[in-house]
C-alpha cells in the first residue's frame, strides 16, 4: 500500500516549523504540499526544506485537492493539516487501520476519549449536529464526519464523484464560497455502505496563523449537501 500525504497550507508558517520536524518520512511514501498562495513564507520555507509543493492557481480546500490529483502517486491519500490541529504521532495508527482493510479511517476528535482544544460553543455544536445529520439521513456511523485528518482509498474520490466540480457547484454558487470535499466524501461513504473506522485523537489548539473558517456560509453549503444526497445522488 503507496501512501501520500498531502499537506494544504496557507500562510502556516509557524505551524510547518513545528509540526514538520515530528514526521517522520518512514510513515509515508510520498510528500505532497499544495499551497493556497501563502505570502508568510510557507511557500519559501518549504522549497529550502526540498519539500515537493504545488502553488494552487485557484484558492480554496477544494481546489487545492483538484489541482493535486493529478501529482498523487499513492493507492491511499491521507490529509493532513499542518497548523497544529492535527496530531502527526497519530499518522502511523491510521495507516496501519488502512491496512486492516478500510476503505477510510478518520482521526475523530469526538471518539472514546478524545476532545477538541479548537472548537468553541458554535463549531463544537455545528460539527456534532452535521456528523448527526449524516448519520440520520445517510446511515452513517461516524462520530466525526467533518475532520480533515483522515485516510482513504484514492480511487474514492473518483468513485464518488468528488473531483468533479458539479457535485459543489450549486451550493458553491447559492452561498458564495468555495468548499471542501470531506463532509461530501463523509455522506457518500455512507450511503455506498464502505468500511470505515474511527482513531481517536485529539485536535489541538492552531500553531499561528489565522482560523479561514466561513461559519454561516460553510454551514449552509454543508447542509444543503445534507439534504440534497437524500434524493440525487446515487
Amino acid at each position: 500500500m503507496k501512501v501520500t500525504l498531502f499537506l494544504p497550507t496557507l500562510n502556516e508558517i509557524q505551524g510547518m516549523k513545528a509540526i514538520m520536524p515530528r514526521i517522520k518520512k518512514e510513515w509515508y511514501d510520498q510528500l505532497l504540499i499544495v499551497d493556497g498562495q501563502s505570502t508568510d513564507g510557507t511557500i519559501e520555507y518549504a522549497k529550502e526544506q526540498g519539500w515537493p509543493i504545488i502553488v494552487q492557481k485557484t484558492k480554496g480546500l477544494r481546489h487545492a485537492y483538484i489541482e493535486a490529483l493529478p501529482h498523487i502517486e499513492g493507492d491511499v491519500i491521507l490529509t493532513f493539516s499542518p497548523d497544529g490541529n492535527s496530531i502527526p504521532e497519530l499518522i502511523p495508527d491510521c495507516i496501519n487501520k488502512m491496512k486492516e482493510g478500510n476503505d477510510m479511517v478518520i482521526v475523530s476528535r469526538y471518539a472514546g476519549d478524545a476532545k477538541s482544544y479548537d472548537d468553541d460553543i458554535v463549531t463544537a455544536f455545528g460539527n456534532k449536529m452535521f456528523t448527526t445529520f449524516i448519520n440520520l439521513f445517510h446511515g452513517g456511523h461516524y462520530t466525526d464526519a467533518m475532520v480533515m485528518f483522515r485516510a482513504y482509498k484514492t480511487k474514492l474520490i473518483y468513485d464518488l464523484d468528488l473531483h468533479k466540480h458539479n457535485s459543489y457547484e450549486t451550493e458553491e454558487k447559492l452561498f458564495h464560497t468555495d468548499i471542501s470535499w470531506e463532509p461530501l466524501l463523509s455522506i457518500r461513504a455512507a450511503k455506498r455502505k464502505l468500511k470505515v473506522a474511527d482513531v481517536p485523537g485529539d485536535e489541538p489548539a492552531r500553531e499561528g496563523g489565522e482560523r479561514k473558517l466561513q461559519i454561516i456560509r460553510w454551514g449552509s453549503a454543508y447542509m444543503f449537501e445534507v439534504f440534497r444526497e437524500i434524493f440525487f445522488w446515487k
